[in-house]
């Protein structure tokens, strides 16, 4: 497996042009990164662009704030795989986390895992820059115990991105047979080596090509 294997090429901007995720996407395919990861809205594009690719097409649900109901992720996670999502990145219900609502934060993210389940991975975000350590075990055990495939630090929309502190803890607590995301100001090859150092098994990235590259990006995605 290559460095790039291990990226997800992403443009989650609410700006984002036509051109500028066809762009995305034609790096994507060029360097076999694992995924492109875009909003839903660019779905069907990518997935008619990236047949046959070795990259697979990533979106996110209850993005960023995590928020919507249970309900709508479902919607929206169904949607995203009938238009060719081969991945989803859901947010938590922070607030329902930091409520202690335990019950609330895992029935959420089961529902999303079940409704795509045979379909799509799921990768939970758990927004670590909002949480006590204490919150990020407890977020990441609902999520395994939910079915999820991956554990994700950041939406990148925040007040802070991946850190090596919080992928080592993450890792530690989900086990060896859980994904670990590093997301969020992951800017160049030394940053990916930490993570991946830390246990992080995927890494969102919209430096993507970049950090291939060996440079370094201003990106706070």
């Amino acid at each position: 497996m290559t460095l790039a294997n291990m990226i997800d090429h992403t443009l989650l901007k609410q700006d984002a042009t036509r051109a500028q995720v066809e762009t995305l996407i034609a790096e994507a395919r060029e360097h076999d990164f694992a995924s492109v990861c875009v909003n839903p809205y660019w779905v069907p594009l990518a997935a008619e662009k990236l047949a046959g690719a070795y990259a697979k097409v990533c979106t996110v649900i209850g993005f960023p704030l995590g928020a919507t109901s249970t309900a709508a992720k479902v919607s929206e996670a169904k949607d995203a795989v009938a238009n060719g999502a081969d991945e989803v990145d859901m947010v938590i219900n922070v607030g329902a986390l930091k409520d202690g609502d335990n019950a609330t934060v895992q029935a959420d993210i089961q529902a999303v895992v079940e409704a795509v389940k045979g379909q799509a991975l799921v990768k939970v975000i758990i927004e670590t820059c909002l949480l006590t350590d204490e919150e990020k075990v407890r977020a990441c055990e609902l999520a395994v115990a939910a079915g999820t495939d991956f554990v994700k630090t950041s939406t990148g929309f925040s007040t802070g991105g991946a850190t090596v502190a919080d992928i080592a803890l993450m890792r530690q607590t989900v086990g060896p047979n859980i994904g670990v995301k590093a997301s969020g100001g992951v800017r160049s090859k030394a940053d990916v080596d930490a993570m991946i150092a830390a246990g992080a098994t995927r890494i969102g990235a919209s430096a993507g090509v970049t950090i291939i590259a060996g440079g370094t990006s201003d990106s706070n995605y």
